[in-house]
């Protein structure tokens, strides 16, 4: 991990498109302006793994089992 020390109204640049400034300090909180492209998306990490948790449990709970597909395929025939 790279640590980095600013002050407010200054800056960190990733790559040529991102910039993180720094806004405001206020005791144990303190406000970053992100500047980025509108296809890079942003969260903060808390929101980022309820999304991938969420895109986990969506794509392990609608499993196909193929038996019962086959055999309401089968009913859907004899009819």
């Amino acid at each position: 991990m790279l640590v980095l020390t600013r002050k407010i109204g200054e800056s960190i640049k990733i790559n040529e498109d991102v910039k993180i400034t720094v806004i405001d300090v206020k005791g144990k909180n303190i406000r970053l302006g992100i500047e980025a492209p509108r296809e890079t998306k942003i969260y903060r990490e808390e929101v980022f793994l309820r999304i991938k948790e969420e895109n986990q449990n969506a794509a392990t709970s609608h499993q196909f089992d193929m038996t019962k597909v086959s055999q309401l395929m089968k009913d859907k025939i004899k009819k």
